[in-house]
């Protein structure tokens, strides 16, 4: 089954895949564990931890290939839409005041 809707925002001055796999953790003990999961090739999503961790799950890690957006068409459309309509729109004034308006968009 693939699902658009998204499951977490988490904001932090720098992402590692440590974080990566802490917030994937709280999100899988809601709704579970995913089979797959498609990622960029960010630094914090070719991180030995993520791969230890989805190797644990029993996930896959679909990695786009380096320099093509499109073969991720969605998260695009989405990171276009959030820049958009919640970052170009809010002054943030610490991490939990951006958590805060992060998440009211998220669920709205």
């Amino acid at each position: 089954m693939v699902s658009r809707f998204s499951t977490a925002i988490e904001p932090f001055y720098t992402c590692c895949g440590e974080d990566v796999v802490q917030t994937l953790e709280n999100v899988c003990k809601r709704v579970g564990y995913p089979m797959v999961i498609r990622v960029d090739q960010g630094s914090e999503f070719i991180s030995r931890d993520l791969d230890l961790w989805a190797y644990q799950k029993g996930a896959t890690l679909d990695f786009s290939r380096p320099g093509k957006p499109t073969d991720n068409a969605f998260i695009e459309s989405f990171n276009g839409k959030f820049r958009t309509e919640c970052l170009n729109a809010h002054w943030f004034m610490s991490l939990d005041d951006a958590r805060e308006k992060m998440e009211s968009w998220r669920k709205d």
